[in-house]
């Protein structure tokens, strides 16, 4: 068994290459062999996003504070709440960040295949974006 203590991991700045805007990401627990499972808490400040990308095994997120946007190509932006489970398909193009007025959290917990869990993509440009 292994405990990882609160506050003994470091946070990190969300790379601009993946996101727009300011997100924190907070290490949970990264998958060890043969496991492949990992998960982080991140923070979106108001308007912050990702890019659009995918997970070679799929991704679910938990929001846990705040209020934000979801998409999947094609489809229709989801706002997204605290308690809302998504699930995104392995290989589905989508992005998710915050409002742009009300930051968001949530776990996100992805799976790695031949020790990689996620393709980033082009930015989500403001046609994609709501503005409220």
């Amino acid at each position: 068994m292994e405990i990882k203590r609160s506050g003994s991991q470091d946070s990190v700045k969300g790379p601009e290459s993946w996101f727009t805007g300011t997100v924190r990401i907070d290490p949970l627990m990264r998958a060890t062999d043969p496991a492949r499972v990992s998960t982080a808490y991140v923070t979106f400040e108001p308007g912050a996003r990702t890019a659009w990308h995918t997970h070679p095994l799929g991704q679910t997120l938990i929001v846990t504070a705040g209020c934000g946007w979801v998409q999947c190509e094609g489809g229709p932006v989801e706002e997204i709440r605290p308690g809302d489970v998504i699930w995104t398909a392995p290989g589905e193009k989508h992005w998710h960040g915050a409002k742009a007025k009300t930051a968001m959290t949530h776990i996100a917990v992805t799976e790695a295949l031949n020790g990689k869990n996620v393709d980033w993509l082009e930015k989500v440009g403001d046609g994609h974006y709501p503005a409220f």
